[in-house]
């Protein structure tokens, strides 16, 4: 992921966006099944080598070539009013470069930016044909949301704590590297096992590995260990989705109705969602891969800000829960459980190819993005998507 210490439009915009969205790259939905993957190219490394058409088909229908798991959505659905700000003259600064808001659509092919300010949307725009109902692969933002469900977990008593071994839910692993690593271990990256996520690296672990759950056990049981649990960050998608086959086995339950039945009904997402399975009729990827469209990616993040609290008062979370998931660990300063932490108090899930979920407490401000960038995961185009979160907070602070 990142190797770094971790960073509508009113009447007077649109003629000046529409010269620039001209050229923005464009595929029409109803042209997506001529460009969609092979199902067999949805396997471990598929997804980080999906180029042009074929990668935004591919992000915008992963249910059409890979098994999913349907995350459903309850009776009532959280209004998020239109209160729409001019975010014209907005200006995207990162080391030398300088970006307007048309500009970064353009550049890091963006899908869907959403802004979302005391619960009121400021800001909402769409490119690559997507739409307020389009559904789009999360990648790695999934592993904020696994965090939280074992904050429900917990609360729910499926969890005694996060103390825990890794072990005592995964017998399997008894014996490995694993064997003194701990649920908490697993959530700050930082078991102290051996791991390669170099994505450009077709030879890497996260490329080569088996994704299927049992191969990946197995996968795993054999690296070697490279530092003491607890000690050493180091960022392991495999390892978040050992901490999803550990959630089911805690909850007894698929991730995917959980969730559905702990936070996406209960709080008011707009939309079914889906959640990609290692396997036909498996496990839910704890690492990946939940499909949800751009305004419930902002309810997510709303969720997260709201402490896991609902409208009627319900705790679904423990009090502490976000505090705790987004306290710097020992490991690394930058990385709480599954979320990515900022220097500034601001915290944000992540997801390569250029998904987020930015979130303000101080400012109440929430952004969600959606793209298709060429490149899965690079340290300027990250620091891009930090530069880009900040100028519209500080833009919103501005317009008040």
């Amino acid at each position: 992921m990142k190797s770094k210490s971790r960073t509508l439009v009113f009447l007077v915009t649109i003629l000046m966006s529409l010269t620039t969205l001209a050229a923005e790259p464009y595929l029409d939905p109803a042209s997506d099944d001529e460009y969609l993957p092979s199902p067999a190219s949805t396997g471990s490394a598929g997804p980080l080598f999906w180029q042009g058409e074929q990668q935004i088909a591919g992000f915008r229908n992963i249910d059409k070539v890979s098994p999913t798991r349907e995350i459903a959505r309850g009776d009532s659905v959280k209004v998020l009013p239109n209160r729409p700000m001019d975010f014209s003259d907005v200006v995207i600064s990162s080391d030398d470069q300088t970006l307007t808001l048309d500009e970064y659509f353009l550049q890091n092919r963006v899908g869907g930016l959403i802004a979302v300010k005391d619960g009121n949307i400021v800001y909402e725009r769409y490119g690559l044909g997507n739409d307020e109902n389009t559904r789009w692969v999360s990648f790695s933002v999934a592993k904020s949301v696994v965090a939280m469900l074992y904050g429900a977990a917990i609360k729910d008593g499926f969890i005694a704590n996060l103390d825990e071994k890794v072990t005592d839910y995964l017998p399997r692993l008894r014996g490995s590297s694993y064997q003194d690593s701990t649920i908490r271990n697993l959530l700050q990256m930082a078991s102290g096992v051996e791991w390669n996520e170099d994505y450009a690296d077709p030879n890497s672990d996260v490329a080569t590995a088996s994704w299927e759950t049992l191969r990946l056990y197995e996968f795993l049981r054999h690296k070697p260990r490279a530092a003491e649990a607890g000690e050493l960050f180091n960022y392991n998608t495999a390892e978040t989705n050992l901490a999803g086959t550990l959630l089911r086995s805690a909850i007894g339950n698929n991730l995917a109705t959980y969730l559905s039945d702990k936070i996406w009904a209960p709080y008011g997402m707009e939309a079914d969602a889906s959640w990609q399975l290692t396997e036909p009729g498996g496990g839910e990827f704890g690492g990946c891969c939940i499909n949800a469209t751009l305004r419930d990616y902002a309810r997510i993040g709303l969720f997260a800000l709201d402490n896991g609290v609902l409208s009627d008062g319900t705790e679904v979370l423990p009090g502490d829960w976000m505090e705790e998931s987004t306290t710097p660990s020992i490991g690394y300063e930058g990385y709480g459980y599954f979320w990515w932490l900022n220097a500034d108090s601001t915290y944000q899930a992540t997801g390569i190819f250029g998904q987020g979920i930015y979130i303000d407490e101080a400012e109440n401000v929430v952004i969600a993005i959606h793209s298709a960038r060429e490149s899965a995961s690079r340290d300027e185009d990250w620091a891009m998507q930090d530069a880009l979160y900040r100028a519209l907070t500080d833009s919103i602070g501005d317009r008040e």
